[in-house]
């Protein structure tokens, strides 16, 4: 994998700075082609060789738009056509990317709001890497709050460290100016803060760890995950009269399909 036969349409990028947060997730850094550019929360097409062709899979840039490399966060699926190859990536080797950044976890999708509200579970967290990093965030909303769910607590650990960043790089806590907050919860391993946010929105806890009520007239989402977990974050949002934002028209929250087999 350290080079990679030549395709029409893929660029071939190096990879660097590897790491295994589980035995079951991973995350690397790849070079950023000086050209390529992207809205924060978007998707590309990335992969390796496959039976003589490009084998391609949407991912998440969990960087920032300002950032000089492009971050992935990925879970390893040990038969999987793609993934079963990525976990084995060593620095300086090399993968397939399609330079179209596409997605519609994006601020263009939403209207105007107070407060931001990420629901994640698991890799789900990623493009919200790029979000909170970004200061047209801060500059649009009063409040950012990034929920994370996984099973376990140890799964929660690629977020820990990205949010640990901001307390350590001083331009990344100036440019949140206080306004981004965190909730972590697990839904089978104990922790301080047990079950999925569907469940916490619907008990009060939601409304009691960040001041409000999840509301139309606050609020404004953006959902990555599982199609279930999608599909019941959906279910609350469309009960408040949330309407779904895309790329051509202006809502109340955003979903991301592309991930989801």
């Amino acid at each position: 994998m350290s080079t990679l036969p030549e395709y029409k349409g893929v660029l071939s990028i190096k990879v660097s700075n590897i790491r295994h947060w589980t035995d079951q997730t991973f995350s690397f850094e790849c070079h950023r082609p000086d050209t390529f550019r992207f809205r924060s929360g978007e998707f590309v097409m990335i992969g390796l060789e496959g039976n003589g062709k490009p084998l391609l899979r949407a991912y998440s840039i969990a960087s920032p738009n300002w950032q000089e490399t492009l971050e992935f966060y990925s879970i390893k699926v040990e038969d999987g056509p793609l993934t079963s190859k990525l976990q084995l990536l060593t620095e300086g080797d090399y993968i397939y990317m399609r330079p179209k950044p596409v997605g519609t976890l994006v601020h263009d999708a939403l209207l105007p709001g107070k407060r931001l509200i990420l629901f994640a579970t698991g890799t789900g967290i990623a493009p919200f890497g790029s979000i909170i990093r970004d200061p047209e965030t801060y500059e649009k909303f009063s409040e950012v709050w990034v929920t994370h769910t996984c099973r376990t607590g140890l799964e929660l650990a690629y977020t820990k460290d990205l949010l640990k960043k901001f307390e350590s790089n001083s331009l990344l806590k100036e440019m949140t100016d206080n306004k981004l907050k965190h909730i972590f919860t697990t839904t089978r391993e104990k922790s301080e803060l047990m079950g999925r946010m569907t469940q916490l929105i619907d008990n009060g806890t939601f409304e009691h760890l960040t001041g409000n009520r999840l509301s139309l007239e606050m609020d404004r989402v953006m959902i990555c995950g599982s199609l279930a977990m999608l599909e019941d974050h959906k279910r609350i949002c469309e009960s408040l009269g949330m309407e779904e934002g895309s790329n051509s028209k202006q809502g109340h929250y955003v979903i991301e399909k592309a991930f989801v087999d």
